[in-house]
């Protein structure tokens, strides 16, 4: 047997890979490219790693956040230059915005043949700067192992999120490199004595208080805490995507913040003091005519118990404390409907279904759009199950999401929820379930149209749509067959139009081992 290599000696590529898994790194989403072959075998000859291969950038960015979302650190991503960083750039900003730990490794040419300005040359820097935390090149060999560890630690913020490593070929390829002791990622900052106090007296002096909540401040330990607060009188509301929010029976069930700005205001109707914990002052997604951009009502006073950096839940304690909350607050109790209404499926009877099948210790990844509501207003009572939501708004991330969250508990059943024009942005995940056996249960809710922008179109003014403005917003002419497309990717699928049929296929999708495909079809 011959003696391993001196740790000196390792060429640029196996420094960053060894010293990502040294640091706890144990999954890798790729899309390669010839500039990345030595990350690849680098990857080969790493045991402690899963690597995933993704047939598109927009796959693997966005299974990196899921793992990060269920695994609590982050996953690798290999990209190929700055096109490939580009791919993945809408899962990029779906996971900024859900504030999770993703290290994107990002190919790049030899840095002598930079100058040369090849085909695929780009600024790097440029292009994923503002969605990175932190973001280096690895431009001399010997620096592959340190900045691996700094990028690591970086990811975790203290407010979590994406950060890029540039390799470029020759630093992959040259030797040199050692492996670099990991960096003690930096917590989130503690709640500050002073801004609890302030909060407790405001909360005593007001007529309406609610305390809009993200972060840590779902986990299932945290909403026992939210419970006590609702008690003490302070209603408790959730921005309208957060990263991920442990629900179900035995688990307190915050409000929803309302997704449009009329509806918002008219719920926050009377409220006078607005605390944020974890979050900021909530804004309308988008602007719309005579409607208002900030969901604050006039004369409510918003004041910050604590930032996205800071440790929410430890806030939330002290300030349930400080406020003399009773030791416990209100949960709800196991109800699972009897039955699942028959006849045609609407998105109320699919969510009575699902409702029923959904297994305890659940991950629901939400990419519906206006199909998954009737699902999340359904399991409130379902057995207890965590859901994870389109924190940035991009569509495209429920199947990716999916993935990710398998990888990181693979004993878990994971669903996915996801609309059939948001499917078809990162379709290729399909792919991915089938090849490495997922237990996936992915269920796509079919109405050949982009519906929330017909209720767009109204809600904007923009006028009656005509026949280009109609096919702008049809997913029709022609329809897509999700049960032919689930099966040329390798996923089981079948097609349910009743509440009869969905029963039948959820039953038997839940138990099987890897994924399955259910095309749901609505009027």
């Amino acid at each position: 047997m011959s003696e391993a290599p001196p740790s000196d000696s390792l060429y640029g590529a196996q420094a960053l890979v060894g010293t990502l898994a040294d640091c706890g790194v144990t999954a890798c989403f790729s899309n390669p490219g010839t500039s990345e072959m030595h990350l690849v075998t680098a990857l080969d000859g790493e045991p402690r790693i899963r690597s995933v291969l993704c047939l598109f950038e927009g796959v693997a960015t966005g299974a990196a956040d899921g793992f990060a979302r269920v695994a609590g650190r982050p996953a690798m991503t290999l990209l190929h230059l700055g096109p490939g960083y580009l791919n993945g750039g809408a899962n990029i900003h779906n996971a900024r915005r859900a504030r999770v730990p993703m290290i994107n490794v990002i190919g790049d040419h030899a840095v002598d043949h930079q100058r040369h300005d090849a085909p695929l040359n780009s600024d790097i820097f440029g292009l994923a700067g503002p969605n990175s935390l932190w973001i280096k090149s690895v431009d001399k060999v010997t620096d592959a192992g340190r900045l691996a560890a700094e990028a690591y630690a970086a990811s975790f913020g203290p407010a979590p999120g994406p950060v890029s490593l540039v390799l470029p070929a020759d630093s992959a390829w040259l030797t040199g490199a050692a492996r670099a002791e990991p960096l003690p990622p930096p917590p989130l900052l503690t709640p500050q004595t002073d801004a609890i106090a302030k909060a407790a007296a405001a909360v005593r002096g007001a007529a309406k208080p609610v305390i809009l909540i993200g972060g840590n401040a779902l986990t299932e330990a945290s909403l026992k805490t939210a419970a006590r607060l609702k008690a003490a009188g302070v209603r408790v509301l959730h921005d309208t995507f957060v990263t991920c929010q442990a629900r179900g029976a035995g688990r307190f069930a915050p409000d929803r913040m309302q997704y449009f700005a009329e509806a918002a205001m008219a719920d926050l109707a009377g409220v006078d003091l607005m605390l944020l914990a974890g979050t900021t002052v909530p804004v309308a997604f988008f602007a719309y005519p005579g409607k208002p951009s900030v969901l604050v009502p006039e004369g409510c006073t918003t004041l910050s118990v604590c930032g996205p950096d800071t440790d929410a839940a430890a806030a939330l304690t002290a300030l349930a404390d400080a406020l003399d909350a009773p030791a416990e607050g209100p949960a709800p109790a196991l109800d699972l409907p009897s039955s699942v209404p028959g006849g045609m499926l609407n998105p109320s009877s699919i969510g009575q279904a699902v409702a029923r099948h959904l297994p305890e210790g659940t991950i629901i990844s939400d990419d519906g759009v206006t199909g998954s509501l009737g699902v999340y207003l359904s399991t409130q009572g379902a057995r207890p199950h965590d859901w994870m939501f389109l924190t940035g708004g991009a569509i495209g991330q429920g199947m990716p999401l999916a993935i990710g969250a398998a990888v990181a508990a693979p004993d878990r059943r994971v669903v996915c929820l996801s609309g059939d024009g948001a499917g078809m942005y990162t379709v290729q995940s399909l792919w991915t379930m089938a090849r490495e056996r997922l237990n996936v249960v992915t269920l796509v809710f079919v109405n050949h149209s982009y519906r929330i922008l017909r209720i767009e179109l109204a809600r904007t003014g923009a006028g009656n749509p005509g026949p280009t403005a109609d096919q702008m917003l049809s997913l029709a002419n022609p329809e897509i067959d999700w049960v032919q497309l689930g099966l040329s990717l390798g996923v089981p699928s079948e097609a349910c139009r009743t509440g009869e049929e969905l029963e039948a296929a959820l039953a038997k999708a839940m138990s099987a081992d890897g994924p399955t495909l259910i095309a749901c079809m609505l009027n």
